[in-house]
């Protein structure tokens, strides 16, 4: 019989930074959900990769002295090492800057624009650089983007528009007619009341202010926006092109599942369905909008100081261990966390002290006992075998329930309570007492069978989540193959055990806490001698050169078209007004300033800034995050400073 297609994918990451685990989470998921279809006999295609275009990619490269290209080329490797590292299972890692990407993409937009769903416009509003997003004023919380709660800047050019609200009610009809593409429900109806219900705007899908990007072969100075350029890749990365797919997007496409965070369910629920609704082809089956793992109390951020990769955490201890904490950690509808502290609590009382420690002593009683081979003696068991062998069956039961629903936490939990109860059941049984009497070999060895039986049904279980694991344990049990549908209880009649070997050592909690915080402390001092680099010497004759007077800020006023000057006027001293451009106005106001006194580097050369004069240069200092002026309250304007 020919096996079923599953066609699912991962949002693309971003090659702005590397990615930390709470990025990785995405890929983890998604390769726990392929392999599991895989183990249910389903032809699976699995794809990932990168999203490499944009304004922010630009301006990172030029701060690096380098292309676009270059500086995505490193980062996507290194994404790609990380997803390795993962063990994680895809079939291709699509790039944005792939050629047949591109050329489909290019394809895409023209077809788009031919039948009148794309039309030129002129974009005016607010923009958030980091989310790559367009907003309008009403969208805006606190004035800052909705998404990432950081500041948004006016945005006005030239731009071509993908004709959202034509599609509106259509989506609509689809949510109403496939309850389950969106998941959780939650997700679903944030869509339907704060996008759908209030109306849809129209989506820029073309930027001129930048031009790393695709361009649009009809009007080459736009180049393709983000969301369009990114989202396509789902079809493009089978093969698809208006011109004519080829067979692998004959096959697998519609996506059986895309799995996504929270952060993106919009684009991915609405903006993506619509694009595939103009272009006149099915829709995906289902959008698993996942939640995030947070670090502590807060999202992850570099600013933060509170970032961890999981490259890092799996070289150091090992990759499965930071597969079952993602996986484990994660509810389906609610952030996690993790610390430190956290994944070694974790590590050590499910992986080594659960599920390592009962593997090892089986096989190693087994081997003391019996030489290292049981069978099913068909000796008839207690009460208490009656109840290891219903907790496996119904640990099984809720396992399977579980991933059928991606519910990942919940499947984990269910393996998790096996493993407990068979080292509950070694302790009722005390195979060791058993072992001093004859008489009761033949229950010692029914004993043994049982403990067998139960892990190779957990090393089964735990293959999506803990590949490695799993072969590891398959090994020690001399198993050659664990398939789904063996998971009843006595599908093996005999086992001849191989050498026990410890899956996972204990982590000593306290001396690695007390390592990385050295580390941490260390690397804090390096960051700030390496942030206190001073320029080079120079003489006295050279300081006196630079005349510093006291000023008295007496009005400010923002510099139109200029998000970062202020026009500062002072009174210094000399009975004629003086102006001077100052790049603070990120971090004050105007008000905050008038009447205050501050440094002034009076004999410096004029220059024109945004349309204003500016002649002289206030002292601040700069912490890296914040500007802070240097006031001298008090001073007679015109003093000088020494």
């Amino acid at each position: 019989m020919e096996n079923k297609k599953f066609y699912i994918t991962t949002a693309i990451a971003y090659t702005s930074r590397k990615p930390h685990i709470g990025n990785a989470y995405d890929i983890v998921l998604a390769d726990m959900i392929a392999r599991y279809k895989r183990m249910q006999g389903y032809d699976v295609h699995f794809l990932t990769g990168s999203d490499e275009h944009g304004q922010k990619i630009q301006q990172y490269a030029e701060e690096q002295g380098v292309s676009p290209k270059e500086y995505v080329d490193g980062i996507a490797a290194q994404i790609k090492d990380v997803w390795d590292t993962l063990n994680t299972s895809y079939d291709r890692f699509i790039r944005t800057t792939d050629a047949d990407h591109e050329s489909a993409v290019q394809a895409i937009f023209k077809k788009l624009y031919e039948q009148g769903d794309i039309y030129k416009g002129k974009y005016e509003g607010k923009y958030c650089v980091p989310c790559e997003s367009f907003f309008t004023p009403s969208q805006l919380k606190d004035g800052k983007c909705p998404d990432c709660g950081r500041e948004v800047v006016d945005a006005s050019e030239e731009a071509y528009f993908l004709r959202l609200s034509k599609y509106q009610d259509q989506l609509l009809k689809y949510y109403e007619e496939n309850p389950d593409f969106i998941k959780p429900d939650s997700r679903r109806n944030e869509m339907i009341n704060n996008f759908l219900k209030p109306g849809l705007s129209d989506l820029c899908v073309s930027r001129t202010s930048f031009t790393w990007g695709i361009p649009v072969t009809f009007d080459p100075k736009h180049v393709t926006y983000v969301w369009l350029d990114a989202l396509s890749n789902y079809i493009t990365g089978v093969g698809y092109h208006p011109d004519g797919s080829g067979e692998l997007y004959n096959k697998y496409w519609p996506a059986d599942l895309h799995v996504i965070g929270k952060d993106i369910v919009r684009f991915h629920t609405i903006y993506w369905p619509i694009i595939l609704m103009a272009l006149g082809l099915p829709l995906p089956k289902q959008v698993l909008g996942h939640p995030w793992l947070l670090s502590g109390e807060d999202k992850m951020s570099k600013s933060k100081g509170n970032v961890l990769y999981a490259d890092d955490l799996a070289k150091k201890y090992g990759t499965d261990a930071v597969r079952y904490y993602l996986l484990s950690e994660i509810p389906f509808a609610q952030d996690g966390t993790i610390t430190y502290e956290s994944f070694f609590n974790l590590y050590n009382a499910d992986l080594a002290n659960t599920l390592g420690n009962l593997v090892n002593r089986s096989i190693a009683m087994t081997n003391k006992y019996f030489g290292g081979t049981v069978k099913a003696n068909g000796v008839a068991g207690g009460e208490t075998d009656n109840e290891l062998l219903e907790t496996a069956a119904q640990a099984v039961k809720r396992y399977t329930e579980c991933m059928d629903l991606y519910h990942n936490a919940e499947a984990a939990d269910a393996i998790l309570s096996l493993a407990k109860r068979c080292n509950k059941y070694i302790d009722e049984t005390t195979p060791w007492v058993l072992a001093k009497n004859e008489d009761d070999r033949a229950k010692l060895e029914t004993v043994l069978y049982n403990l067998l039986e139960c892990i190779r049904i957990l090393a089964t279980c735990l293959r999506p989540f803990l590949p490695q694991t799993a072969d590891k344990i398959a090994a020690q049990l001399n198993v050659d193959d664990l398939p789904l549908e063996a998971l009843s209880f006595g599908a093996i009649d005999t086992y001849s055990v191989g050498t026990p070997e410890p899956l996972f050592a204990r982590i000593d909690v306290e001396k690695e806490l007390a390592e990385i915080a050295a580390a941490a402390e260390a690397a804090a001092a390096e960051e700030a001698a390496e942030n206190v680099a001073f320029l080079p010497q120079i003489t006295i004759d050279e300081f006196v050169k630079v005349d510093l007077r006291v000023a008295k800020i007496v009005d400010c006023e923002p510099i139109k078209k200029a998000k970062k000057l202020l026009k500062l006027t002072l009174d210094d001293g000399s009975g004629t007004p003086r102006t001077v451009a100052s790049g603070i106005a990120l971090w004050y106001k105007p008000e905050e300033l008038k009447g205050r006194s501050i440094i002034l580097v009076a004999n410096l050369k004029p220059a024109t800034l945004c349309g204003v004069e500016s002649a002289g240069m206030i002292l601040a200092a700069d912490d890296g995050d914040a500007a802070k002026v240097i006031f001298v309250d008090g001073l007679k304007p015109g003093a000088q400073i020494h």
